[in-house]
């Protein structure tokens, strides 16, 4: 199995210096509706995890403490970059989503974006979020998914092989994964490529 931690670092690593030209432009327009879709408030505590070269944070408010992580330290430098270049304070660290360095209950919002369908264990990562949020906080995701309503079939399955070590998880399914990990649903948003890529925006249950 290619999709572990170890290797998601060095793989993620090689792609920094080309991660911008290939998925800023493509994702711009999703990454601004799935970050609309949470109700923002003045100081807010917020958490990107994931959070790769920092795409992400030309559509965030500047009134928040704005805390962000990634696997690849690579990527935590180019983030570093990007927030000093938009006169931006983040706190920015290297740090595994399934094992976070914070305390329960920090966070006011925490954002994962393209990152269910890569981490090895998406359950794991998903419990570290709703440990984190406060219980009122809210769940921003986005990611690409497979249809909730029936399991992938043998030829994604078989494909998943391979995508699954050079890119992503094309199997995993939302509403299980969020349900399952103790969160409630309440926006669920197509933003690109018809349904496979959606955004969520859910609640601790």
């Amino acid at each position: 199995m290619f999709n572990t931690t170890g290797w998601n670092r060095r793989r993620y690593s090689l792609y920094a210096p080309i991660y911008d030209a290939v998925a800023e432009r493509a994702f711009r327009r999703a990454r601004r509706a799935s970050l609309s879709q949470v109700l923002w408030h003045p100081g807010m505590r917020v958490l990107l995890v994931g959070a790769g070269t920092g795409l992400d944070l030309p559509f965030l408010p500047r009134d928040i403490e704005l805390h962000a992580t990634d696997l690849s330290p690579a990527m935590v430098r180019r983030l570093e970059h990007r927030a000093e270049a938009l006169g931006m304070d983040v706190q920015a660290e290297e740090m595994d989503a399934e094992q976070l360095a914070y305390p329960d209950d920090h966070f006011d919002v925490v954002v994962m974006h393209l990152i269910l369908a890569v981490m090895p264990d998406p359950a794991r990562g998903l419990a570290e979020a709703h440990r984190v949020l406060a219980p009122e906080g809210q769940l921003c995701v986005m990611d690409k998914f497979q249809a909730d309503d029936h399991p992938a079939g043998m030829g994604r399955r078989a494909l998943n092989a391979l995508t699954s070590a050079i890119a992503t998880d094309i199997t995993r399914q939302a509403r299980p994964l969020l349900e399952t990990g103790g969160f409630v649903i309440e926006q669920d948003t197509p933003v690109m490529m018809g349904s496979l890529f959606r955004a969520l925006l859910a609640r601790p249950a």
